[in-house]
């Protein structure tokens, strides 16, 4: 694959990608059929990149611990190269606020 060197659109979304933490993994040629696989390190982090039987690429962080199940982490598909964003804020879990009301009784 090749793009051209002016193309304004490309080089705004790579600027976009390194200033917002996500990282560069591979081509997505990489992992072309269903149920391949790519397992990398990033910042000492084990990363593995999978096509899912619905033909989407994403990502899971593998944890260390004996038992511990694979975290998703946010995975992107731009231009034909895989990136992925190992920030942890895009990774909590938001509880949505509750408010309490006492119903007044009249």
């Amino acid at each position: 694959m090749t793009v051209p060197p002016d193309d304004r659109t490309f080089r705004r979304e790579m600027a976009t990608a390194y200033r917002s933490g996500w990282h560069f993994i591979d081509l997505v040629t990489a992992i072309p059929h269903r149920g391949d696989s790519l397992m990398v390190t990033l910042f000492g982090e084990p990363i593995l990149v999978a096509r899912e039987e619905d033909e989407d690429v994403r990502a899971y962080r593998c944890l260390r611990k004996p038992r511990g199940a694979p975290q998703p982490v946010r995975c992107a598909v731009r231009y034909g190269m895989v990136f992925v964003n190992l920030d942890q804020r895009d990774h909590q879990l938001i509880e949505p606020e509750t408010s309490t009301a006492t119903p007044r009784s009249a």
